[in-house]
């Protein structure tokens, strides 16, 4: 078969079993199994390929028709105009939360601020502020063990030199620092939307999804308890999830936090909160 032979029916096949977005999936899974970019495939449409070409990518199409996810299997994803690497031991970065890294990088006014990423998973958040501000203190912190050793592979291959320290804990219990920054993409998920998610967000761990039963039990926990770890004026800046600002934004302000407020994603959903405290 040709390139675009293996894409048309590639499509079609993603298609039939409901894969989103079937014809990017199967230019980017085909670019994989060849070793090229992606926009090279348009050059060599007709371009007979051989079984040994071909046999890889079938295991991989096999494999994203099941509802697994791509950037599972390209083993990367693509966050902020970096590449991380991505894989089961963390939850797949969303575009939503690259909308939060940058509303914060407008937000800090002090290059040398000291900032918290809670829940890291691979190190996205947390590594792009340490990017965008070279002269800034991050930590990053997850419960997860394998969580963490992801984020620091990614900060290894990212930011070779560059000091980020990683700190194993459930919330804040084993965080002694205070900070000027404490930010937040923690589970959101209730346990009674398990039926209603994708096949590709079950393919994340559980516990970087499923916030408990309500879905918003984390957030508040971190609401109680960042306080004590922000300098005066310190901000607080959380992702949440759908219809969850209607509780959480008058917790903040019984808490004590001011300067809240709430800002929608290019979705328009009201998807990010801030508040200042002290």
């Amino acid at each position: 078969m040709t390139v675009l032979g293996v894409l048309q029916s590639t499509t079609a096949y993603f298609q039939k079993r409901k894969v989103e977005s079937a014809r990017l999936n199967a230019e980017h899974l085909l670019a994989h199994s060849l070793g090229k970019k992606r926009i090279e495939l348009y050059l060599e449409f007709e371009r007979e390929l051989s079984e040994e070409e071909l046999a890889p990518l079938r295991e991989l199409v096999r494999r994203r028709g099941q509802g697994e996810p791509l950037q599972h299997l390209l083993g990367t994803v693509e966050f902020c105009g970096r590449v991380f690497l991505c894989d089961q031991r963390a939850l797949i970065p969303r575009p939503e939360t690259e909308e939060l890294v940058e509303l914060l990088q407008s937000k800090i006014e002090n290059p040398k601020s000291k900032i918290l990423d809670v829940g890291t998973g691979s190190g996205v958040i947390a590594l792009s502020l340490a990017g965008a501000l070279p002269e800034a203190e991050v930590h990053a912190l997850d419960a997860s063990a394998e969580a963490l050793t992801l984020a620091r592979e990614n900060a290894t291959r990212l930011l070779p030199g560059r000091a980020i320290e990683f700190i194993e804990s459930d919330l804040l219990l084993s965080v002694t620092h205070v900070y000027d920054l404490i930010v937040a993409n923690l589970p959101y998920v209730s346990a009674a939307e398990r039926q209603t998610v994708s096949r590709e967000v079950l393919r994340d761990p559980d516990a970087a999804v499923f916030g408990g039963p309500v879905g918003d039990e984390m957030i508040r926990r971190l609401i109680e308890t960042a306080p004590a770890q922000l300098k005066p004026g310190g901000w607080l800046a959380l992702e949440i999830g759908l219809g969850q600002s209607e509780a959480l934004l008058p917790l903040l302000r019984d808490r004590g936090y001011h300067d809240v407020s709430a800002r929608q994603d290019f979705a328009g959903v009201t998807r990010f909160l801030f508040a200042r405290y002290g």
